[in-house]
Parts: structure tokens; sequence; C-alpha cells
């Protein structure tokens, strides 16, 4: 028998595809399958910047005088509904994981030792173990942490309302959506930014999203010292640029990035960080237990766990591994969506811009020329695509297939035989092709100027 301990993105493929191959496998998660992805991360994003989008909507036809006020929000309902959904959703998670042949250990505590794996204290009889617990978020060393009002995404649901001020304690993208969502809500919004904020995010797309959280005060290069207040925290110690200053707020979210999580592994080689470390092959250094996903210290991206749980199965039945992307998309979820693929770099690059059109999402954004942008790198020799960066509605769709694009080789000279649709808020095909007329533009000149030389 096959014990996997996680039911996140990377444990439940893993247990699916050994399943399906005709092992016996138990998957032990404590808290409910599907992961952070489902119950701490992506789907809380999704469900709260729904709600965030939509007020902010409201906002820009109140303001052309089309609606006459934007509607009040129901915070406790809010969460409420939003447990119910992710019910559901895990519902759904469940059914398709038992079908496939998985014994599912809902709600049960496991641990490893070594090559031993507890449920509840009792251990269970397995050939291979195969880790996928996930990660947790990353706790920074403050004095006062432990008052009313502070926060993280794991203990979202305690939060019973809209604080008036909210300082976030975070720069990434995980901070940036949560300072936009809860300033959509009504909160004053305040976010300290260790070093630069969104440093991980390509420049062009910081400007954009400063734009979207224009009623928030970033403080970068900001330490916090400590938390201020009796009970409940009514203000933040912090140094702003080596200067001391004192920051109200009656909440904290702490959204510093994630760790691994690995407390309940034992007797297995971690790094420092507590991630379980592993081979090419993601055997640990117990050749009996495998692990994959963030607790590895992988990206924490739902995709790439998925792909790692198919790697995992792969290797524990001895198959060739799955082919994988060269070109992984990233996304970020604002006033619109944000999303990114890089690839290779070169020193021939040439770069193409342009804003995004107006369409489905964009028409009443075109006034205050808030459309969203694209953005890309192209190589001036061979055409090949670099990277991708664009904002708008459909961003996210658009970098994952431009990321498969890219992996196959596509360059911008393809995109001449793309036929769109209309409308649409897609501003890079455009700029591909004409991308592709520039530099076929620049190669005929430099073929003239060579023959009169």
């Amino acid at each position: 028998m096959i014990g996997v301990l996680g039911g996140g993105p990377a444990g439940r493929i893993a247990a699916m595809q050994l399943a399906m191959a005709g092992r016996e496998v138990t998957l032990v998660d404590k808290k409910g399958l599907g992961g952070q992805c489902l119950h701490h991360g992506c789907m809380v994003v999704c469900a709260l910047n729904d709600i965030a989008r939509h007020l902010h909507d409201a906002r820009t036809l109140v303001s052309l005088g089309i609606l006459d006020d934007v509607p009040a929000i129901s915070f406790p309902h809010i969460m409420s509904g939003m447990s119910q959904v992710q019910g559901k959703i895990e519902a759904v998670l469940d059914a398709e994981t038992r079908k496939c042949g998985v014994h599912v250990c809902q709600g049960r505590e496991g641990r490893v030792e070594g090559n031993r794996l507890f449920v509840d204290e009792t251990l269970l009889s397995t050939e291979k173990i195969l880790l996928a617990t996930g990660s947790i978020p990353r706790i920074p060393d403050i004095a006062g942490l432990g008052m009313q009002g502070v926060f993280n995404p794991h203990s979202l649901h305690s939060v019973k309302k809209v604080p008036d001020h909210l300082l976030i304690i975070g720069g990434g993208i995980m901070a940036a959506e949560f300072a936009y969502i809860f300033q959509e809500f009504g909160a004053e919004v305040s976010l300290a930014v260790r070093s630069t904020f969104l440093k991980d995010v390509p420049e062009s797309m910081r400007a954009l999203a400063r734009r979207d959280l224009a009623g928030v005060k970033i403080y970068e290069n900001c330490r916090i010292g400590r938390l201020e207040g009796g009970d409940s925290v009514t203000c933040a110690e912090a140094h702003v640029e080596g200067e001391r200053k004192t920051i109200p707020c009656d909440g904290v979210c702490i959204a510093a990035g994630l760790v691994p999580n690995s407390g309940m592994v034992s007797g297995l080689q971690k790094g420092s960080d507590g991630r379980i470390i592993v081979n090419t092959s993601l055997v640990t250094s117990n050749p009996d237990v495998y692990a994959c996903g963030d607790v590895t210290g992988s990206r924490c991206l739902t995709p790439v766990a998925r792909y790692e749980g198919l790697r995992a199965a792969a290797s524990i039945l001895g198959c060739p591994p799955p082919p994988g992307a060269i070109h992984v998309p990233q996304s970020m979820n604002l006033a619109t969506e944000y999303a990114f693929v890089d690839g290779k770099e070169s020193d021939d690059e040439a770069a193409f811009a342009s804003p995004g059109p107006a369409g489905p999402g964009t028409f009443w954004e075109v006034p205050s020329g808030h459309t969203g942008m694209a953005s890309i790198l192209v190589s001036k020799n061979t055409g090949d695509i670099h990277a991708v960066y664009t904002a708008g509605p459909a961003a996210g769709i658009l970098a994952a297939y431009h990321s498969f694009l890219m992996t196959l080789g596509v360059t911008v000279h393809d995109f001449n035989r793309f036929m769109e649709i209309h409308p649409m808020t897609d501003g890079v095909y455009p700029l591909m092709k004409y991308a592709s007329q520039r530099l076929t533009r620049e190669q005929e000149k430099s073929v003239k100027k060579e023959r009169k030389t």
C-alpha cells in the first residue's frame, strides 16, 4: 500500500494517478481535500476579488452618472457564503478522488517518522510514502502578533468585520491581492513592504498595480518592530527608510509569503526553511519516501504542484516523467487580472507594448484609460517569443496559452495566420502581428543596406 500524506493539488493528483495504475492508495488529509488552494489561497482570492471588482465597477459607473449608488456589503455573509461554496467544491474533489479508487482518511492527523506513516498514532503498513503536506504562512518574528485583530490567510475566517484601518505585512502578490480586496471593501489599507513592492513582478506591471491600489499607503523598505494595543491591536511601530513611524491599525494581515509545512515529518533530510530535500526523481533521503509540491520548497503555484504530483506518481511507478512546461505562467488579481510568462533572455531582444483594447469588461474603463496593457519581448533575428506580459479580463488565459505556444516554439511570424474573435480584450495578438511586420521590415532594410555596400 502507498500512503499519501496531504490532499492538496500535489498529493491528490498523485494519489489518483497511483490508484488508476492499480496500486492500493490511502490518502491522509487533516483539513480538507483541495489544500491551501481551495481553503486559504486561490479560491479565497477568487471569492473576495469577485466582490471587490463588482464594487470597483459600480464606483466607475457611479462616477459616469450611470448608476446612482454603490451597493453595501455584508462581510459575515461573504464569509459564510464563501465557506458554503468551498464545501461544495471539496465534495466534488472528494467524490472524484474516491472514484479513482483512493481510500481517503479525512480529518485524520498524520505524521511521518523516517519511512513510517502514523494516522492518529496508528501505524499504517506502507510500501512507499508520498509527502505532499504543502505550505503554511510565513510568520515574521514581531512582538504582539497574538493580539486580537491579527490574522493571516489561514485564520481569515476569524475576522468578523472589515477593519477600519488594516495593516498588511508583506509586499508580494498575496499582499497586493488582499490590499486591493480590503481597499474595495472600505478599509483604509497600509502595506508594510520589507524591500520593494512586487519585486518579483515584471516592472512594466508595477505602475498599473499601484494605480489599482491608489488608495493604499505603500511603505517600502519598512520593518515592523512591534504591534501595540491591549487585547486588540491599535497600531504598529515601524522603521520606514530608517525612520521611526507609528502606523494606526485595528487589523493586521500577515501576508509575507509561504514556507514548507513539514513539522509533522521527522527522520528525513530537511533544508533550513523546513523543506523536504528530494532528488530529481522526488525521492527523499529515505528511498521509500517521496515528496512533492510546496513542502519541497518548489514554487508555490497550484499548476506546479499538480505537475509535481504527476511526476511523483510516475517516479513511484517506475514510469518516465511526464513532459513539463518550459515556461511557467503566473497571475495576480487586482482590479483586473495581471499575468506574465518569462522565457529565455538574449541580447537581440525587441520590446513591443500597447494599452489593452476596449471589449467585454473594459468598455467603461476607456474614459479613465484603465483598459489594461500588453507587452512582449521577442528575438529580432528569429521572432522567437521571450516573454508575454498582459493585464486585462482574460490575462490569465492568455498567459497560459502563450506559455504553451512558447514551449512549442511558435514565433511572432506564425501569428500572421491567427484569426481573432471580436470583440475581445486581448492586446497581445495585435502586438504579435505588429512585431512580425516591424521585424520583417527591419530585416529587409538590413539586407538592402548590405547589398548597397
